[in-house]
């Protein structure tokens, strides 16, 4: 029997309200401020239902229906000389509405401008492939399967690409826990030395914020700085913001006379 945990709330937030600025959402610019992005709308709106169309960061975005993805697509290279499909992902929105969001990032080389096509699916809808129309869908299809679970309808070769095919849950999904789960925790251990040496090695560390102080290979800490490799002290050294001598031009400054404010001014 898997370990059980709460799966609603394991994604880290930021908390540090005081030290990060919250970027508002960028604006969203009406589609005949730019009269090439009109005239590739109006062409698509003659052949398909355009949800939404609008202009963000100098890109055109629109919203299509799922079953259109291929004709909006192949239309887009044969029609609109969009040539180059760049990127194609998923975002999870499954807490919030239960979908996936699917977008293709576009690049037309002739007219010099980017395109995103977006579509909504359900968590166990699945869409057709667009290898065949650019090939550069291969491995970006198959890496939205292995890290959401999106299933691609016609792929060649619908298999995982950076994870084993064994692999429990999709890394990428909002309820996946950054540490893994118990089983991901053991999984090279299992694998590659079996799991009777679970005891002699121990379980896989996955926290990526850990930081062991008495690790002097991998770590420096500020005032405990010792060479690499060497043993682990807490005795504090006192450095100096430049070396012995320092440059004749800059006046030298010294750790002691810095100061450190209690709060923003």
């Amino acid at each position: 029997m898997r370990k059980y945990f709460d799966k609603k709330n394991v994604q880290p937030k930021a908390y540090y309200t005081d030290r990060f600025h919250v970027v508002p959402q960028i604006p969203k610019l009406s589609v005949g401020t730019d009269t090439i992005f009109a005239q590739d709308v109006q062409d698509l709106q003659a052949n398909f239902q355009i949800k939404e169309a609008y202009i963000q960061r100098d890109q055109l975005v629109i919203y299509i229906n799922p079953q259109d993805n291929i004709a909006v697509l192949t239309f887009l290279r044969d029609k609109l000389s969009y040539n180059f499909l760049s990127e194609m992902s998923a975002i999870d929105w499954l807490a919030k509405s239960g979908e996936f969001e699917i977008f293709y990032q576009m690049l037309s080389t002739s007219k010099k401008k980017r395109m995103r096509v977006k579509f909504f699916i359900k968590e166990k809808e699945e869409i057709q492939t667009a290898c065949h129309i650019y090939k550069s869908a291969d491995w970006a299809e198959r890496e939205v399967y292995d890290m959401f679970g999106v299933r691609i309808i016609g792929h060649p070769y619908m298999k995982r690409i950076l994870l084993p095919d064994d692999w429990h849950d999709y890394p990428l999904r909002k309820t996946y826990p950054l540490q893994g789960d118990e089983e991901a925790n053991w999984y090279e251990i299992d694998h590659l030395f079996g799991k009777e040496y679970r005891d002699v090695i121990g379980p896989e560390e996955r926290d990526a914020a850990k930081i062991l102080k008495e690790d002097t290979h991998s770590y420096v800490r500020i005032n405990h700085e010792v060479g690499f490799g060497e043993p682990y002290s807490e005795e504090k050294v006192q450095t100096d913001y430049q070396e012995e001598g320092g440059i004749l031009i800059v006046k030298k400054l010294k750790k002691s006379d810095s100061k450190i404010l209690k709060e923003r001014r």
